[in-house]
């Protein structure tokens, strides 16, 4: 049985790689674009084009580590590798030559994001897959698995809450005064935005790497496993011939997208609408409490829907779709009738996140009940293939968001030209900024997502057939094919 050495350093490793994923995932269309001055557009293109490449390259990179064979295992390597070089790339990505001219940028930020998605593959298959090589199956394996998505889950929200607040601070003690030759293109906080995160993220980086090695150094695998890795072919063969795994997926990437606009474009919602001097502080508030939302969500509403409501998953999905809807909005209307206080806007932040939590288990579950209906329709389990995309759709998903926000910013015009050579963490950024542009910016992350909702609603009422009397069924059909 695994001890609580074992069960902690997995935790760890978990919270460190999740930390590294939400700062790139929330924080690099923000940093190369309103600091750096980077084109929206250009920024757009990057994201969706190496959210897609990196989608497909998993399933290479799970062929690689299946054929591994070394004295210190199939995993452990490929972990350390893929650490290392991902914490180097991770720092330089945030670490860009401010000199550059937007043509340079544009380069670096497409060279560095891309090596980034691949160097994290490198460490993100092996992670996952190593765990029946130390475990026994069973509730170890069970529990081992919910331990890391809990700690992957403390890991995001570390990130979520913490940013904006230590990078201001870090800038303003390690920044240093802008350079004469620079202070025309990084007024203000630009200069100390971009040093702190610099520094912030060479920090993240350094704990990553000590909680993998930590993890490595304390985690033996106990056994050669043979790791089932699916061919991007037999992916969509999978799907073709599985209408309703066809019918999650879909899902996955619609609900997956609507909650991405929004993250992506929440931090401009705080800097440029709701403004005010101390902005970074309520957003990251409303981080922390979306953030613990989520988290609560996963672990005790989908429970008390389920076990104490007595409501059956599809209809707990549709409760989650409506809680999402109606928190966007409500923060549509609060926004619209000038409420200026952080405290009102944790309601409909609540919603959001709480569905996000909910929606995380109710997927998974369609996902496996998926497994069940297509061995019974084609007489073959492709549980492994139909699991491995969910992976593959979310960051498509994730490509896809960030093009629409990276197109709606390039649109919106938030810049102002609110501009300081001294005292510049009293700026307030909201100033100048039009009202149509502010107005433009709530329509993009809140009905935009409705609507994404709504079409994703209907599509899986008029597709989704596999009620949990449906499901009964097919247990029982199966077990008599037996």
């Amino acid at each position: 049985m695994l001890g609580l050495k074992e069960k902690t350093s997995y935790g760890l490793g978990a919270v460190g790689k999740d930390m590294v994923y939400m700062l790139s995932a929330s924080y690099i269309l923000y940093y190369f674009q309103d600091i750096l001055g980077v084109s929206a557009a250009a920024m757009g293109v990057i994201l969706l084009v190496a959210r897609v490449f990196d989608a497909f390259n998993d399933p290479v990179m799970g062929v690689v580590v299946a054929k591994t064979k070394t004295r210190w295992g199939k995993f452990r390597p490929w972990l350390l590798i893929g650490t290392l070089t991902n914490a180097i790339v991770l720092f330089l990505m945030f670490a860009a030559p401010p000199q550059l001219d937007e043509a340079g940028l544009v380069a670096y930020a497409a060279v560095t994001y891309i090596l980034w998605g691949v160097t994290y593959t490198m460490m993100d298959i092996p992670y996952w897959s190593m765990i029946p090589a130390f475990t026994n199956g069973g509730k170890e394996r069970e529990g081992l698995t919910t331990l890391a998505r809990s700690c992957a889950g403390v890991g995001s929200a570390l990130i979520s809450i913490l940013t904006m607040i230590i990078v201001p601070l870090l800038g303003k003690m390690l920044g240093g005064k802008v350079p004469s030759e620079l202070a025309g293109r990084y007024p203000g906080n630009q200069w100390i935005e971009l040093s702190g995160f610099k520094y912030f993220t060479l920090g993240v980086a350094f704990l990553f790497v000590l909680f993998t090695v930590i993890m490595c150094l304390s985690i033996k695998e106990k056994s050669s496993v043979d790791m089932k890795t699916a061919k991007i072919g037999e992916m969509f063969r999978a799907l073709l011939q599985n209408d309703q795994a066809m019918c999650v997926v879909v899902t996955i990437v619609v609900v997956n997208v609507a909650l991405y606009i929004t993250s992506n474009l929440v931090i401009y919602f705080f800097k440029y609408d709701l403004g005010g001097r101390n902005w970074n502080d309520g957003y990251a508030l409303f981080n922390m409490v979306g953030g613990g939302t989520q988290i609560l969500a996963m672990m005790l509403l989908y429970p008390f829907l389920r076990n104490l409501l007595k409501l059956n998953n599809i209809k707990i999905f549709y409760v989650s779709i409506g809680m999402s809807i109606t928190g966007y909005a409500a923060l549509l209307v609060m926004a619209s009738v000038g409420v200026s206080e952080v405290v009102p806007f944790l309601i409909p932040g609540v919603l959001v996140m709480a569905s996000a939590g909910v929606n995380n288990v109710i997927i998974t579950v369609f996902l496996a009940n998926t497994v069940d209906y297509g061995d019974l329709k084609n007489k073959r389990r492709d549980e492994s293939v139909i699991f491995s995309m969910q992976t593959f759709v979310v960051k498509l998903a994730s490509g896809i968001s960030a093009f629409i926000a990276s197109i709606a910013l390039s649109l919106l015009n938030l810049k102002n030209a609110v501009e300081s050579t001294a005292g510049e963490a009293e700026i307030d950024f909201a100033l100048g900024v039009a009202e149509s542009s502010k107005m433009g910016l709530r329509i993009v992350m809140t009905l935009v997502p409705i609507l994404v909702l709504i079409v994703g609603a209907v599509i899986f009422k008029t597709k989704f057939i596999l009620t949990d009397e449906k499901v009964e069924e097919i247990s029982k059909q199966l077990d008599e094919r037996k």
